[in-house]
């Protein structure tokens, strides 16, 4: 699996022109930002479509010209510093952008701007970006809340093109004022409040503008909130703590199986339709899959913790979806076999809206006393599943092979 780095704060070192990570809120370690990024680079091995690299920037303005220069020696023509003549006013497709690297940032100015400043010395040159809300003038019955100003180097800004970072405030403010180019970023527990409230405002945001959604900042531990919910209203980037094994990064990883693993997936019809009417907890019309799987053995299970190969194995398929479409069925357990368990049954499920269904066959050894041990899981989307007889590779909890380790099946589904 290839390393792919995000850069989630970079603050102030002040010795030597340096700068530091710092991951949440939370310092790791003390990292020159040269040596990052001689990594990123290897993301390219994996897919050849574009990288946007977000940064949470607290930097001086001088030193954010230090990160402009690192970022433009390090990517060269990779980065992409200007406009594409084809999209002056739309966001390209990734197809356009091809082997390119965009910064995420705040930014001063208009993409027209930004041309017209290309070639020139940029240095010493910054302004006040406001990133607080005013209180209007009147009778002040409470303290007015100060306006925070973060200085914004004209180096680093003019890197940002298709990405530009702008707060999110409603969506009446977004339909009337925001550009093509800005993308917001929301936290999991107002855009699960908005996914509830105004789902059919939010999905017609999502057609219009990239919309990133993040943990909240109580999950201290690193823990990770059910991507599923946010993917089946639109959202593009649905951001998790990648260092934290379990189902969300297993969905995560299954989901991005598609379009030959390349890091982008097209959305379905009906979350890019302008007249659609989708509303993912209110199905009206639909054209369901009938899904049959026929789960007939397991072939070298992964050894329990707590005992031999004789383990007792149970496998649970899982459906993730639309809320309707969300369900698991179970096998019989099967005693003192883990080399290869020979179970033999059907399940069926009905599915609703199978373009943004995942299915995730998940093996465990039965627990009667501290409950059931995972032993491999491998979550995949309904439509990439081919018909007929087929090996189900096994992963770890961190997503790494288990090979030999499969279950074989028979599937079929009709719509």
């Amino acid at each position: 699996m290839e390393t792919r780095w995000f850069l989630s704060k970079i603050q102030d070192d002040f010795r030597g022109g340096k700068i530091n990570l710092e991951k949440t809120h939370r310092l790791l370690e003390k990292l020159d930002i040269r040596c990052s990024y001689i990594h990123v680079k290897n993301i390219f091995k994996t897919s050849d479509y574009p990288v946007v690299l977000s940064l949470e920037n607290h930097c001086s303005p001088a030193q954010q010209e230090v990160m402009a220069d690192i970022l433009q020696t390090t990517f060269g023509e990779s980065l992409l510093s200007d406009m594409l003549d084809d999209f002056p006013d739309t966001l390209p497709s990734p197809e356009a952008l091809k082997f390119k690297v965009l910064v995420k940032n705040k930014k001063i100015g208009t993409l027209k701007e930004t041309r017209e400043r290309k070639g020139s010395n940029k240095h010493g040159d910054s302004q006040d970006k406001e990133t607080g809300v005013q209180k209007p003038s009147g009778v002040m019955l409470f303290k007015k809340k100060k306006i925070r100003k973060l200085k914004i180097s004209l180096a680093l800004s003019d890197l940002v093109i298709y990405t530009k970072a702008e707060k999110f405030r409603n969506f009446q403010h977004s339909r009337l004022y925001q550009q093509f180019n800005e993308s917001n970023s929301i936290g999991e527990t107002r855009a699960r409040k908005l996914s509830k409230l105004r789902v059919h405002e939010f999905i017609f945001h999502t057609r219009k503008f990239i919309t990133r959604i993040y943990p909240k900042a109580t999950r201290a531990d690193s823990s990770n909130f059910n991507p599923q919910e946010f993917w089946n209203i639109g959202c593009q980037m649905v951001a998790l703590n990648f260092q934290t094994p379990g189902l969300p990064m297993d969905l995560q990883n299954g989901k991005f199986l598609d379009n030959g693993g390349s890091g982008y997936i097209l959305k379905p019809h009906f979350l890019r339709d302008s007249k659609s009417d989708f509303n993912p907890s209110n199905i009206k019309e639909s054209m369901p899959v009938t899904l049959t799987i026929r789960l007939i053995s397991g072939i070298q299970l992964p050894l329990s913790h707590s005992s031999s190969n004789k383990g007792d194995t149970l496998v649970i398929i899982e459906v993730f979806g639309v809320p309707n479409d969300q369900m698991k069925q179970q096998t019989r357990v099967i005693k003192k076999n883990a080399f290869s368990p020979r179970w033999n049954e059907t399940f069926t499920f009905i599915i609703h809206v199978p373009e943004l269904a995942l299915i995730r066959f998940v093996v465990e050894s039965q627990g009667l006393i501290a409950g059931n041990e995972f032993l491999g899981q491998y979550t995949l989307p309904l439509l990439c599943m081919n018909k007929g007889y087929r090996r189900v590779p096994l992963l770890s909890r961190m997503g790494e092979s288990l090979e030999p380790a499969s279950l074989f099946v028979y599937v079929w589904y009709i719509r």
